[in-house]
């Protein structure tokens, strides 16, 4: 089972930038489809972004298109996303997610089978 720890949030104006990371326990971390997710207060959770085993492919929410990139670095079970433009409606705790067993990209939660425990990003207007 992995274990995924995320860090990076913070407080950032509007216009800024973060880049959370999120480190995997497991040395098989270039099996997983990875993903971020985030949920604001009040509100369900939602994809992000995901990028597959190899990094060569990635998705994006719409919101997010443009303005956040995914990333990963394999050898050193970590994973990325670089976050620039930065909005108030961006605040939100961001988890990232780990999908076993295939390789293509996943935008559901249920979709995902090891979950990191969120960071906090606050964007102030």
């Amino acid at each position: 089972q992995v274990q995924l720890v995320e860090s990076g949030g913070g407080l950032v104006q509007a216009g800024g930038s973060l880049r959370l990371t999120c480190a995997a326990s497991e040395r098989t971390f270039s099996t997983y489809v990875m993903g971020w997710f985030r949920q604001a207060p009040g509100k369900e959770r939602e994809f992000v972004a995901a990028i597959s085993r190899s990094g060569g492919n990635t998705y994006y929410a719409d919101s997010v298109k443009g303005r956040f990139t995914i990333s990963r670095d394999n050898p050193e079970n970590t994973l990325y996303v670089q976050m620039n433009s930065l909005k108030p409606e961006d605040t939100a705790v961001y988890y990232c997610a780990a999908m076993y067993g295939t390789n293509r990209l996943g935008v559901n939660e249920y979709q995902y089978d090891y979950w990191g425990q969120g960071t906090q990003v606050t964007v102030s207007s």
